[in-house]
């Protein structure tokens, strides 16, 4: 999963972001309540997020030159 980000295009990638941090927040949600199944998911939603937000700010400097 760590490479699957590549070879999207920079509104792929923000659509991609919106949809992890959506995921991410019912997560926390979830979590508060107790009703986790995997704990671990928290974490590894968090660092796709932070990979795809480095891909995004990469495009966009990338479109600026």
């Amino acid at each position: 999963m760590k490479n699957s980000f590549k070879e999207l295009k920079l509104d792929e990638l923000l659509a991609k972001r919106d949809e992890l941090r959506k995921k991410y927040f019912d997560l926390r949600f979830k979590m508060v309540m107790g009703h986790v199944e995997n704990p671990l998911e928290k974490r590894t939603l968090r660092r796709a997020i932070a990979r795809l937000n480095c891909l995004v700010t990469m495009r966009e400097r990338q479109a600026k030159a």
